[in-house]
């Protein structure tokens, strides 16, 4: 899905200063975003104006900020509407039996999302002052999930969190740098060998560990596992107390 898709949407919507009632306010606040999205997609610099974006939508700058507060709560609404983007395209994404191959297919189409959409990716991952968007930890979540199940097939050499604490900076590092240095950061096959070189770090099958621990990795395997499938053997209380007893075991020394 590129900006040119998310932009061309109907017509901008007009007459909307009557709109009143939950209703009305849910109706102009999606025109808003998506407005806030086109004129996105249109700025060489990635600014937007809070009056054009009120203009093409048909209303007032104070219902703008009586529905978001202000500039940076809209931003935060349409960088969270990305992420519902983003995440439509990952549940598109085949899941298969190979984790692994899923995590690597995961990098590339970050990659690929990146590139479709500069403005948005910017939007969602370059920092903002007291910014409240969910969209960056919801999508280390996304990442996490593939990751637990990496570590329940025994082919992770660290915990899933702190993998994806590795991979996820990465991964924008790269697209955030080929986005606004392209002149720079102009090696084609650049994401790929640091997807590979990241990966190496954390996989098994990339690299083995200098000083394996057998215990840490079973507890990370079942752990994960646990995570994954649960146990009816069991009481909750039991279950908690046993994640917790597994999770240190693989705490970091």
């Amino acid at each position: 899905m590129s900006e040119r898709n998310l932009s061309a949407d109907s017509e901008p919507r007009r007459r909307r200063r009557g709109a009143t009632g939950p209703a009305g306010d849910e109706s102009v606040r999606a025109a808003l975003i998506e407005a806030t999205q086109r004129q996105l997609a249109s700025a060489p610099d990635g600014e937007i104006a809070t009056r054009a974006v009120c203009e093409e939508v048909g209303v007032t700058q104070p219902v703008l900020y009586r529905l978001f507060g202000d500039k940076n709560g809209l931003l935060d609404a349409v960088a969270d509407a990305a992420f519902e983007q983003y995440a439509r395209r990952k549940q598109e994404l085949e899941v298969t039996d190979d984790p692994v191959a899923d995590l690597y297919a995961g990098w590339n189409d970050h990659m690929a999302f990146a590139a479709e959409n500069p403005s948005l990716y910017q939007l969602m991952f370059t920092p903002r002052p007291h910014s409240a968007a969910t969209a960056f930890r919801r999508i280390l979540d996304l990442l996490e999930a593939t990751l637990t199940r990496c570590a329940a097939a025994g082919v992770l050499v660290t915990t899933p969190r702190l993998a994806a604490q590795l991979i996820l900076p990465a991964n924008i590092g790269v697209a955030l740098s080929r986005i606004a240095q392209p002149g720079l950061f102009d090696d084609p096959v650049l994401p790929d060998r640091t997807r590979d070189a990241i990966f190496a770090a954390v996989l098994t099958g990339a690299r083995v560990p200098s000083d394996p621990d057998p215990v840490r990795a079973a507890a990370r395997q079942m752990r994960s596992q646990l995570a994954i499938t649960s146990t009816d053997k069991l009481e909750p209380v039991e279950t908690a107390l046993l994640d917790r007893w597994l999770e240190r075991i693989d705490e970091p020394h």
